[in-house]
């Protein structure tokens, strides 16, 4: 490490999970907001298994050695903090406990009235079977020895996929929280009567997630995916992870039983799939966060439009602590404005029952040219993509997909009005995907314009997007000059503004970088950023996963410092802050510094021109590098030092106060 000159990209991810996991030891966070952290760690870690590990080489024993620490800090942060937090409030978690008595009535009429329809078993000894266990589903193995001294095993399927996995029982002014694999184990005896029950262990598979599409393929390409995300959960098993006690003859049947040789062997703890603590069975306004209502992003006048006032004047909603709302409207009134006669879009991760593809569908049943360029390869979204893809063009919506080799990662809209004769444009350009659930509690920036040259710099790239040959994107084949683009202007220009710091501070004038990303690891950027630090340049970054560059390294980076935040809301938009001397300048967008953010995605950033707006995004920077209560430190060696500070500042609070008032001034 010590003579490294970059983080290991999946070490650096795994100490991101751990800065999660610290949060639920948090005292004071809600009890309930604690339990989500633990879910959120427990699926952080499963997609890692799924998507990493199998790519993962030398490192793949030190991820390992650190997976299991933070699995056993896991363990003890619910054993020695939540189930006593739990307790005090007359709430108590069976886990790993026994049924009480006093439930086990209850715990019966659970299993016979709402789970046994469920329940299905299956003998999976070694040739008896060619049973194949589904990627992260839950099963029991079950032992069994019957009247004549034979042993066999069965697996249930645990169907948490039908039923809740975590039921709440009252009793008196107390309540239980009962596994629903825990009701199942408790009436074993039903389900094999003629069997003495040696033993019932909990275990789950997970499988690789990677879709395999060539280049050469010749059916539509929807066709093509839907193929892949029905083969997806049969892909090859990446871990095996078991309850502890299962003895070893047992454990070893079951591996050759389901064909699992190959998988990393886990023991885990009792339950897996702990994701599915999300739904735990508290009341949110007791036991949750206190509500942060969201307030307007935007005044609009009673006789004005939404459209009008862009014209006046550039909007930036700042989700989740302003709604949607601006955001929804914009695409209403391009559905219905009599002006409006073509909508471009990009679409990379859409709600389940989104109202910004209603609104374009709408547009194109009123007859307005409608183009959609659909993300179909937007990782565990693809299936919910298809299924809007083909709502949208029978509707009449013109659907693109981007070519296999190249993402479209950009969350940009473009509007063309044509009144009295004349192009009007107004756009949407922002952070994070165009989805008005994720909105509630993703941290992104949406802008509203009618700059009319940058938009025009939007509609090129529209119009090189909807080419039905896409040849590659060369760097001088269309000039932007004001919208920072991947695979065109955008490395370079990221580069020369970095360079731009460099002499000003060689001159020995002000110089000066802060970047907010959610993952920081390409190494040309990285290195640019590491020349600046020794140029004296002060580098300020906010990375909240994944982060390759070593901060504070003697004769390296000692100017750079880096702290993540993790708190209420998933912070998540990207935002980019040259001194310039002084006449500072500031972008946005959809753009990580990673390699496939750089080198094989279509990613939009964009500056930010407004000046009120742009004082106001330097204030919520300014708060989010000024907590000292959800940020921590990144050391040089890639710990998670928690910072201590007074005045106390906790920066989405601050940031939420500071926008209840923007607006009312």
């Amino acid at each position: 490490m010590d003579d490294a000159v970059y983080f290991n990209r999946d070490i650096s991810w795994l100490g991101f999970n751990e800065r999660v996991l610290m949060e639920a030891a948090r005292p004071e966070v809600p009890i309930l907001e604690r339990i989500r952290f633990l879910s959120i760690y427990s699926s952080n870690l499963d997609e890692f298994y799924r998507v990493r590990m199998p790519v993962m080489m030398w490192d793949y024993e030190l991820a390992k050695a650190k997976i299991d620490q933070q699995q056993q800090r896991y363990g003890e942060i619910i054993g020695t903090q939540i189930l006593p937090a739990l307790e005090a409030q007359k709430v108590y978690w069976l886990y790993n406990k026994l049924i009480p008595a006093a439930i086990s009535g209850k715990v019966t009429d659970l299993f016979f009235n709402e789970i046994l329809a469920y329940i299905h078993s299956e003998c999976i000894d070694r040739g008896l079977t060619d049973f194949f266990a589904e990627n992260n589903k839950l099963y029991q193995v079950v032992i069994l020895r019957n009247s004549k001294g034979e042993e066999r095993m069965e697996l249930i399927s645990i169907p948490s996929e039908d039923l809740q996995r975590l039921y709440a029982i009252s009793l008196d002014d107390a309540q239980y929280v009962v596994f629903l694999e825990d009701i199942i184990k408790y009436n074993l005896a039903y389900l094999f009567p003629n069997d003495e029950i040696q033993g019932a262990y909990n275990l789950k598979i997970t499988r690789n997630a990677a879709l395999k599409i060539g280049q050469d393929y010749s059916e539509d390409i929807t066709i093509a995916l839907e193929k892949e995300l029905e083969a997806r959960d049969f892909g090859f098993a990446t871990r095996f992870l078991f309850e502890p006690g299962i003895p070893l003859r047992n454990l070893y049947r079951v591996i050759y039983a389901l064909n699992l040789q190959k998988a990393a062997l886990v023991q885990g703890g009792t339950y897996h799939n702990l994701k599915d603590l999300s739904t735990f069975p508290l009341d949110e306004t007791v036991f949750g966060y206190p509500k942060w209502p969201a307030s307007k992003a935007v005044n609009i006048e009673e006789k004005e439009t939404l459209f009008e006032h862009i014209f006046r004047k550039d909007i930036l909603v700042n989700v989740p602590y302003q709604n949607y709302d601006a955001v929804l409207r914009f695409f209403n009134e391009a559905s219905n404005d009599i002006h409006v006669n073509e909508i471009y879009v990009t679409l990379y991760r859409v709600a389940r029952n989104s109202r910004i593809v209603k609104a374009l569908m709408t547009a194109a049943k009123n007859g307005k040219k409608v183009v959609v360029l659909v993300e179909l390869k937007a990782r565990f979204d693809e299936a919910n993509n298809i299924k809007w893809a083909k709502q949208m063009k029978a509707a009449g919506v013109k659907i693109i997909y981007s070519s296999i080799d190249l993402k479209v990662h950009a969350k940009v809209a473009l509007v063309k009005r044509m009144v009295k004769g004349e192009s009007q444009y107004l756009g949407l350009l922002a952070t994070g995907n165009l989805n008005e659930s994720t909105a509630k509690f993703y941290t992104d920036h949406v802008l509203l314009t009618a700059h009319q040259p940058m938009l025009q710099e939007l509609e090129v790239l529209f119009e090189f997007l909807s080419r039905k040959e896409k040849t590659a994107p060369v760097a001088d084949s269309i000039e932007f000059k004001h919208l920072l683009v991947a695979q065109f202007n955008l490395h370079t220009r990221f580069l020369d503004l970095i360079q731009r710091e460099i002499d000003y501070a060689k001159q020995g004038l002000p110089a000066g970088i802060t970047i907010k990303l959610n993952n920081l690891e390409e190494q040309v950027l990285i290195a640019k950023l590491y020349e600046a630090s020794q140029a004296g340049v002060k580098i300020q970054l906010i990375i909240r996963g994944i982060c390759c560059l070593i901060p504070g390294k003697s004769g390296l980076s000692e100017n750079i410092t880096v702290r993540r935040i993790v708190d209420r809301f998933l912070e998540h938009g990207r935002i980019f802050i040259f001194d310039n001397n002084g006449r500072e300048e500031m972008y946005m967008g959809s753009a990580d510094w990673m390699n496939r953010n750089i080198y094989s995605r279509i990613e939009v950033c964009f500056p930010l021109y407004d000046a009120d707006l742009k004082r106001l995004m330097k204030e919520i920077i300014t708060l989010q590098l000024q907590d000292n209560i959800q940020a921590v430190n990144i050391t040089s060696k890639l710990q998670n030092e928690e910072i201590n500070g007074s005045p106390a500042i906790r920066s989405q609070e601050a940031i939420y106060h500071l926008l209840q008032v923007f607006n009312k001034e």
